[in-house]
């Protein structure tokens, strides 16, 4: 079915439910499912929808179709699975399209391109209802883009291109003031994720040094003195409760939890960086992690630092991942 509030809307945005059409109001719990991108997993979406109690659960997209929606209410016993595709400014200033995620027990944000959501969604009504539903307690979820943009910070992307490649590592660590390299702040308050930065597609796609190079810019430009970082490899999952302990799922190379124990030597517009002294800790699947303490069990305890461009890792054959 696909619903819009007028006609002058229909194209502005979509809607697309499966299930009862009429919404309920259940007792949600708080949880946060973080999705490395690649195959989803059934066991991280199974979690996500346990955590509605039954209630309606909602992907949010900028663009796409309702693909999700056969395969969630396959695995879910939910009063319905439907999918809000919010491409633009315009529909994300419509009361209506706040109001469909306010009466959502569960959130989940889709893979794409996460300047889409930032550009289009970020100081609206969405990004308020979003965060309404946060503070309300109320579980969410995101894969790759959607994972990007859950941390308070984020790698924007809004100095992509058409037809420009992913961000690489290289890049950034020879230039982390290169003119691609947008980062913005405070677009979702999920709690657990204060200070903190995601990526996604981890080990799969090297994204190691341009994460370290995310933090290196986060501590330079005074943004956080104590950032962290957590970064989820493919077909990997961190599933984090209400209390901030997590469990990681999946069949990648699971998560990892970076925490810069100083700040950055150098960290320049034009220059190689050099920084120093940050600590991971790799969990594969199986494996726990603590967000408010920081610590886990079942992982590997190992630093990186980063000499002009170059990352050094204390694991050996300098193993970073």
């Amino acid at each position: 079915m696909v619903c819009a509030a007028s006609v002058a809307h229909a194209q502005s945005y979509q809607y697309f439910r499966l299930g009862n059409k009429e919404d309920i109001q259940t007792r949600p719990t708080a949880g946060i499912a973080m999705m490395g991108g690649g195959s989803d997993l059934d066991e991280a979406f199974r979690w996500l929808c346990g955590k509605g109690n039954g209630g309606d659960f909602l992907i949010l997209r900028a663009r796409g179709d309702d693909d999700y929606n056969a395969y969630v209410n396959g695995l879910c016993q939910a009063n319905s699975v439907a999918t809000l595709i919010i491409p633009d400014r315009a529909a994300a200033e419509d009361a209506a399209v706040a109001e469909i995620i306010r009466r959502a027990e569960v959130l989940f944000i889709a893979g794409g391109d996460q300047a889409r959501y930032i550009h289009g969604w970020k100081g609206t009504p969405v990004e308020q209802a979003i965060n309404d539903d946060l503070a309300a307690g109320k579980p969410i979820g995101g894969t790759s883009a959607g994972l990007a943009v859950e941390g308070e910070f984020a790698y924007g992307a809004l100095g992509d291109k058409p037809g420009d490649k992913n961000l690489a590592s290289p890049d950034v660590l020879l230039d982390p003031y290169l003119d691609r390299l947008t980062l913005v702040r405070d677009f979702l308050k999920v709690p657990h994720l204060e200070h903190l930065i995601t990526d996604s597609h981890f080990a799969k796609r090297d994204r190691m040094g341009r994460t370290l190079g995310f933090l290196a810019r986060i501590m330079k430009d005074g943004w956080s003195s104590a950032p962290r970082g957590v970064a989820i490899d493919e077909k990997s999952a961190v599933l984090v409760e209400a209390d901030g302990r997590a469990l990681v799922i999946g069949t990648g190379k699971g998560a990892y939890f970076l925490r810069p124990t100083r700040s950055p030597d150098m960290c320049e517009k034009g220059v190689p960086l050099t920084f120093r002294g940050i600590s991971v800790y790799r969990v594969p699947a199986g494996g726990h992690f603590d967000l408010n303490s920081w610590t886990g069990d079942r992982g590997t305890d190992y630093s990186l630092s980063v000499e002009r461009g170059n990352v050094k890792s204390t694991l050996p054959g300098n193993e970073i991942y």
